[in-house]
């Protein structure tokens, strides 16, 4: 072989080299907007929070070589289906509804859905309570699914894109109660914006619309994947490294029973 043949040679080799290594990444898909403390982007716009420690540590455990990819949290399963990402890791709760387009991991997560109302109002997370009221709720969410199905004799129910949104409204007193995750809530009041207001309580849990936890979210059919990721799971939550992320940011486990 000529010495150009073997460097054309050579220059192939790498080259496939790189594209399976390529082939081998594993876009994670994050919600482009902030959800503290799950993932919000820093100062310089690194990701950063527990659930971005989760999936470093699950692919890290699971030796997956996996990127981080936020989207728009509207788009997040058409760019699973569509294969713009490989799987979802965005606080997405494991409903029946999204099982039928999409497969789930074991749960890594599951904690209360609480409605929060300005301190001096009184709202409790009932139809009664929540009566001549004004909610919000996230769009394509399960507390959308969930108000709209416990709540819509109640009062209004306003949906916005983002928790944020939501949040600087409650604040500014344009609404009445929030509906959101129990921790995001607790990050919330614990804020200087959130000293307004309280968690007035959990709303009764109806697994069918609120789910059974929160799980990486597949393509249909990708079980490979899906049992890396599970794997990934029971490793860090067997190692400990589950419960040492955890302390960094809670005071109290949040996998759920």
């Amino acid at each position: 072989m000529t010495m150009k043949a073997k460097l054309a040679a050579g220059i192939l080799a790498l080259a496939m080299t790189a594209g399976g290594a390529l082939a081998e990444q594993v876009k994670i898909g994050i919600a482009a907007e902030p959800y503290p403390p799950f993932s919000s982007p820093d100062a310089s716009g690194n990701w950063v929070g527990w659930e971005i420690e989760i999936i470093n540590a699950v692919c890290a455990a699971a030796e997956m070589d996996c990127v981080i990819t936020p989207v728009a949290w509207d788009g997040i399963i058409p760019s699973l289906t569509g294969k713009q990402i490989d799987a979802i890791m965005a606080s997405m709760s494991i409903t029946e509804e999204r099982m039928q387009s999409i497969d789930f991991s074991d749960k890594y997560y599951d904690t209360p859905t609480v409605i929060v109302a300005d301190k001096a109002v009184d709202i409790s997370p009932t139809p009664e309570g929540l009566a001549g009221k004004i909610l919000g709720v996230q769009a394509s969410t399960v507390h959308q699914s969930y108000a709209q199905t416990h709540f819509a004799d109640a009062g209004e129910i306003r949906v916005y894109q983002t928790q944020d949104e939501i949040n600087q409204d409650l604040a500014a007193g344009r609404i009445d109660a929030a509906q959101a995750d129990s921790i995001a809530m607790d990050e919330f009041v614990a804020s200087d914006i959130g000293a307004c207001c309280e968690v007035k309580g959990a709303v009764e849990n109806d697994t069918a619309i609120l789910g059974l936890g929160v799980g990486a979210g597949v393509r249909k059919g990708d079980d490979a994947l899906r049992e890396q990721i599970n794997r990934g799971i029971a490793a860090i939550r067997e190692s400990g490294a589950y419960d040492e992320i955890t302390k960094k940011y809670f005071s109290s486990s949040i996998y759920g029973s």
